[in-house]
């Protein structure tokens, strides 16, 4: 892998990173009643995911990339299927709720994660992480009232559910360092390929919708796999603290893309998103302050 030294040069490269995984709510929008065709989306999306850093690992590391898997370990399936589980959690979320509800849940994952961390690692939480904790959870709740339609519940429990997924993925990495992190994501696309295989075989579905929404499951999957692989070659020149606001770009721009009239969704957040979003982009930000201390580094190998 690209090893960068320079953050001058790493901070544009995860900025970019963020921005093409801003796109993914825009590919949901563009399917063809992608709530119809669920498990069809979560079979094409796990299945490039699979493939695509698969044929990455194959080219980093040659015929001997298959031995990562040999590395995994419990962390890695416990990583992997969480990130599974966010994975179809994410489409389950997006198709019954705005985009900025999906996406300011996801916004929520540092919290989560130092709670699980906190839980089962015994890491300690500070007072000023606490507090961070706190105005995040006012942030959810004033989102989570101003959405009480039935399918914006469901959307909002599924965006959060995601948001936890995406948190166990990060918690066990925090477990077992020396786990091949690409690989669990892999793992992940494969645990969502067998899953909605599964259930596509119970519900007697074809396995692909119309050869448009199947390009645009693909999209999503080579977006996902462009994004993490940027992520992970600027990621190691950059402290966390700072990773966590440059992750931001992912949201900001997920629900900027649906607003903006030149892209035909105009999907505008209602008053309580836009409230709630404002409390948890104040508490990433002071977490983010505080956490400047922290010089650890956040690398995907």
């Amino acid at each position: 892998m690209i090893e960068l030294k320079n953050e001058k040069i790493a901070v544009p490269i995860v900025l970019f990173a963020g921005l093409i995984w801003s796109f993914g709510p825009l590919v949901v929008r563009y399917m063809d009643n992608p709530h119809l065709v669920p498990w069809q989306y979560i079979f094409g999306r796990g299945l490039t995911i699979f493939i695509l850093l698969n044929l990455y690992l194959y080219f980093e590391e040659g015929l001997n990339f298959y031995k990562n898997y040999k590395k995994v370990g419990k962390s890695g399936l416990i990583g992997g299927c969480g990130l599974g589980v966010a994975m179809i959690s994410f489409i389950y979320s997006i198709t019954n709720t705005s985009a900025a509800i999906t996406l300011l849940c996801l916004a929520a994952m540092p919290f989560f994660t130092a709670l699980l961390a906190f839980l089962f690692l015994k890491e300690k939480i500070s007072f000023n992480v606490w507090i961070s904790i706190f105005i995040a959870t006012i942030g959810i709740i004033i989102m989570a009232i101003g959405n009480s339609e039935k399918n914006s519940i469901v959307g909002f429990i599924f965006g959060i559910t995601s948001s936890i997924g995406f948190s166990i993925f990060s918690v066990t990495l925090r477990w077992r360092k020396e786990t091949p992190k690409f690989t669990t994501v892999a793992v992940a696309g494969l645990f969502c390929f067998i899953v909605a295989a599964a259930m596509i075989l119970i519900k007697g579905q074809t396995f692909f919708s119309s050869s448009y929404n199947s390009s645009m499951f693909s999209l999503h999957g080579s977006l996902v796999c462009m994004g993490m692989i940027l992520y992970a070659i600027g990621s190691k020149a950059i402290p966390a603290a700072e990773l966590t606001l440059l992750s931001l770009t992912e949201v900001i721009g997920g629900i900027f893309w649906v607003w903006l009239p030149i892209f035909g969704i105009n999907e505008i957040p209602n008053t309580n998103t836009i409230i709630g979003g404002f409390f948890l982009f104040i508490s990433l930000f002071y977490y983010s302050l505080i956490m400047k201390w922290n010089k650890r580094y956040i690398a995907l190998n």
